[in-house]
This record gives C-alpha cells, structure tokens and sequence, in this order.
C-alpha cells in the first residue's frame, strides 16, 4: 500500500510521504469504551488522549459528539448528510482533499468515519493501516495539544445500500440472496460471552466473522488473499447483498471494509445493530455458533 488505490486503507510509509500535502487532512477519530455496570460498556471520547500525543498534524474529531446525531436514544447513530456536511466542513474537509483517519486502538472507529464518508458519497477516503499504534513502534513523528484546519465546505450525495435498518435486517432472515454477518466475538454471538447488548446470542439467520480475526499481529489488516475464505467460509462473496452489524454499528465497519476491498459491491451496515434489534423484544434472536 505505497501508492492510494482507493480501496480504504493506506500504510504508514505512504503517510509519512505525503504527510506535507496541502491538500492533505489527517484526524484521529480515537473514542474509548470502558466497562460499566450496567453495561457493556460507557462511550468516552479520545480527545485527551489525542492532546496527549498525536500524529503530527493531526487535527481531532469526535465520533460521539460531533459525527452522530445526539438526538438518538442509540449512541452513534449517523446524522443526516446535512449534518455530517457541516461537521467535516468545520473540520477543514472541503473539495479535492485527500482525508485519513486513525484511532489509537482498535481500528474500528477509523473505520467508521471512512465509512461513513464513503456512503456519503465522499469517495477520497482511506484509514491508516496499524494506526497510530503502528505509526509510532516505527518512530514517526508525533505532538502533544492540539492542530486545527481551516474550515471549508464539502458535499456530499448518499450512496444508496449503504445502510441497512431494522425492516432491511428483519426482510433479510431466510433470504439466500443476503448475508448477514455478525462482526463480534463468536462467544458473543453464541451467547457464552458474559457480557451482551441486552439480549444474548445473534440476530437470527446470521453468521459470523469476528473483527479481530480480520487483523494481522501488528495490527494492521491481514492481506486480501487472508481475507477472502474468512468470507467466503459463511458464503458471502457468493450472495448479492451483505449487511453487516455488530453491538452499534462500529466494528461492523471493519467487515465492511474489508468486503470492500475484495471487490463486493453490495456491503450495507446496519446503523443500530444490536442495540436496536435486542431492545425489541418481538425480533428474533438465536443462541449457539
């Protein structure tokens, strides 16, 4: 990954490269989610963390507070496009830049707001591969406080299929044509894990790949040939649609890029994913692999 193929990820070699660009815009996308009672877990913004040490360059922006809509009883759900226009514009996103994000942990949250912004139809987008972890074992620059970019204005159009809801989720239950994959861990979606999003098990009829299984050692994405039978094991590369959801519409974005990368062209995300399907007590739910 020296070069941008625009298939959602870049490496720390290439970053460094263009780490000078004008036309480049960098932001750690970090957020924290730290065990709780009642859980799973407590949402916590990563900007402290981010003042503390950052790429060099890198501007901020919060997932929790500034890229999802506040108004939902769900934490981050999407906003509108509206909404998400005049956030990335605030942030200094705006026509014919090349944007990047990274997160200091999982790359989930990157992953996220690459999504977001694809299916918002804001294509030059692509997620540091290792993030920030990765970026400094090899001793790259980092700074402490804070770097802002001047405001600009971008615009997007949505990219239709995107997302899935509720109904999507719910039509897709013994429908050989969709694949609905689960992106959490197998004792979670078996039901044995302690922890659960309200209900245990898994949404009925879906499979699962783990997010964790998607990344090597290091932290950086496993190669696509790695990828592939982890895919084509529950029949996804085979079906004509896939939805993807996890415990809120996070680390189900890591399947989707990785989806992405093997070329299917029919990847959706379902934005409430288990938070919204076990608070409804009438939707089916399975224990077991």
């Amino acid at each position: 990954m020296t070069e941008w193929d625009g298939r959602g990820l870049v490496s720390t070699e290439w970053l460094a490269a263009h780490l000078g660009d004008a036309s480049l815009r960098l932001y750690d996308v970090t957020v924290h989610l730290r065990p709780a009672t009642p859980g799973p877990y407590k949402v916590e913004s990563g900007r402290a963390d981010y003042e503390a040490g950052h790429i060099r360059g890198a501007a901020f922006l919060d997932l929790v507070h500034d890229l999802s809509d506040t108004t939902s009883a769900l934490n981050f759900t999407r906003p509108s496009l509206s909404a998400l226009e005049h956030a990335l514009g605030a942030a200094g996103i705006g026509a014919g830049m090349r944007v990047v994000a990274y997160s200091s942990g999982s790359p989930m949250w990157a992953t996220r707001f690459w999504w977001m912004l694809r299916a918002a139809g804001i294509a030059d987008v692509a997620v540091l591969d290792g993030g920030l972890a990765k970026w400094t074992a090899e001793g790259r620059p980092v700074e402490a406080g804070r770097h802002d970019y001047a405001p600009a204005a971008v615009h997007g159009a949505e990219r239709a299929g995107s997302w899935a809801d509720k109904q999507d989720v719910l039509s897709a239950i013994g429908d050989g044509a969709v694949c609905t994959i689960n992106a959490l861990s197998p004792s979670v979606h078996s039901g044995e894990a302690p922890i659960s999003y309200g209900r245990k098990g898994h949404i009925r009829g879906s499979t699962n790949v783990p997010y964790a299984a998607l990344l090597a050692a290091d932290g950086t994405f496993r190669p696509d040939a790695e990828l592939r039978p982890l895919f084509e094991a529950v029949g996804a590369l085979a079906r004509k649609r896939v939805i993807c959801y996890c415990g809120g519409g996070i680390s189900a974005t890591m399947d989707a890029l990785a989806l992405t990368r093997l070329g299917h062209e029919a990847v959706a995300v379902y934005d409430g994913s288990m938070a919204e399907w076990t608070a409804d007590p009438d939707l089916p739910m399975d224990l077991g692999a």
